[in-house]
């Protein structure tokens, strides 16, 4: 984890309630520094039942806050809320909540939400039966729906001891923080729009339990998804079978054959905005894939199986897609990498590809790195260093968002 957009260079204010998830805020103080982000932490007195503010001031390099008329800060409230560039509360307690809602200013965090136009992402935390109260239901509409507040969660799952399981359980660190990272990100050609990300291997059935497939993990088609969504975007992530957790906020679709993938792309494309086929679909699938498990017999030596060619997802998608819609695709090679791309670029009627070379150590399948090189139709090819994946979808990123504030396809 490094600095990186949209985090980067930002101030939040992270408010931590009394609660016993409290102890998380510490992970998403210490996950929105390493992002690049200065926080201020701002902790209510009972949190600090629950967690040290030394541990705070251990991950982000600067103490948290406390007191509301501590000495020298008479205005605290007003600066933090004017300099903040996001406030999230998290946990946010049913008491939290209710004073927020009502539009109390009691102690310093719920002063600075009175006294900031920020965004505001509160991540609800508590019992199931609170969370279930009408009173609260009604709270967190009136965040939400009158004082455009963004809610993430709550998860369902275990709680604290004694309180069973169900809805009430805050949201994972990583969810809050992508939660942070949409309400800093907004505003660009992608705020608003409808993203399709294909991604992961297909996998094609031989007989009962086998089946021929590729080594794609799903990892770039991921972060451009995840990446999309930071954006602004409404995404839908189309994805075979991958071993990687889907982004927080992606509707996600799950396929396994490339005829799957197609109906499902086929469904969600002639609204998009932007298409990215980064799917490794295999290119052939078995004629009659034998429904029982195939017998290896003693005399037996060699199975022959019959291919036929799958469909052209990227061809039949792009037919159906509207003007002033992008499209981009991916083209891995073993040689003359920029050639062949180019081809694929023209043959298929992308506005951008990325190539990259198969066989690289360092990038490509089963690696959280990628090394690149981005065509475009009246663009000369750009060639990326090493980088982190979540960094190589934000550069693709970046060029889609050009082609949208061009006008897109004609």
């Amino acid at each position: 984890m490094s600095p990186s957009d949209p985090w980067k260079g930002k101030r939040v204010v992270l408010g931590v309630c009394g609660g016993i998830a409290a102890y998380k805020a510490v992970q998403i103080a210490r996950d929105l520094t390493l992002l690049g982000a200065t926080v201020d932490v701002v902790l209510s007195e009972a949190a600090r039942q629950f967690v040290a503010p030394l541990s705070f001031e251990g991950v982000t390099g600067r103490g948290p806050l406390i007191d509301l008329f501590a000495v020298g800060g008479a205005a605290l409230h007003v600066t933090l809320g004017r300099d903040a560039d996001c406030v999230c509360v998290a946990p946010a307690t049913a008491d939290l909540i209710a004073r927020a809602a009502s539009g109390r200013a009691s102690d310093l965090l719920t002063t600075v939400l009175v006294a900031s136009d920020a965004p505001v992402v509160v991540a609800p935390a508590m019992n199931k039966r609170m969370f279930a109260h009408s009173r609260t239901e009604a709270n967190l509409a009136r965040l939400t729906d009158d004082l455009g507040y963004r809610r993430v969660g709550p998860a369902s799952g275990r709680l604290a001891a004694g309180e069973g399981s169900g809805p009430g359980r805050m949201a994972e660190p990583g969810a809050i923080v992508d939660a942070v990272g949409r309400a800093l990100g907004g505003g660009g050609a992608l705020d608003g729009a409808r993203v399709v990300v294909t991604a992961g291997p297909t996998r094609e059935a031989v007989d009962a339990v086998r089946f021929v497939g590729n080594r794609s993990s799903g990892k770039m088609g991921y972060a451009l998804a995840r990446t999309s969504w930071l954006r602004g975007a409404e995404v839908t992530l189309i994805t075979g079978p991958a071993a990687v957790a889907a982004p927080y906020g992606v509707k996600v679709r799950g396929v396994e054959t490339a005829l799957e993938m197609r109906d499902a792309v086929l469904a969600e494309v002639g609204e998009a905005d932007v298409a990215i086929h980064a799917a490794a679909v295999a290119d052939y699938r078995p004629v009659s894939p034998s429904a029982d498990k195939i017998k290896r017999g003693v005399a037996e030596e060699e199975l022959i199986v019959r291919m036929v060619a799958n469909p052209d997802i990227a061809t039949e998608s792009a037919r159906l897609m509207k003007a002033g819609s992008v499209s981009a695709g991916f083209a891995l090679e073993t040689a003359d990498l920029v050639e062949r791309a180019g081809e694929k670029l023209a043959a298929k009627g992308f506005d951008l590809i990325v190539a990259n070379r198969a066989g690289e150590a360092d990038a490509g399948f089963d690696t959280d790195t990628n090394r690149v090189t981005i065509l475009g139709r009246d663009m000369p090819p750009r060639q990326l260093p090493l980088m982190s994946k979540f960094a190589v979808a934000g550069s693709i990123m970046d060029l889609i968002e050009d082609r949208l504030r061009q006008g897109g396809r004609g």
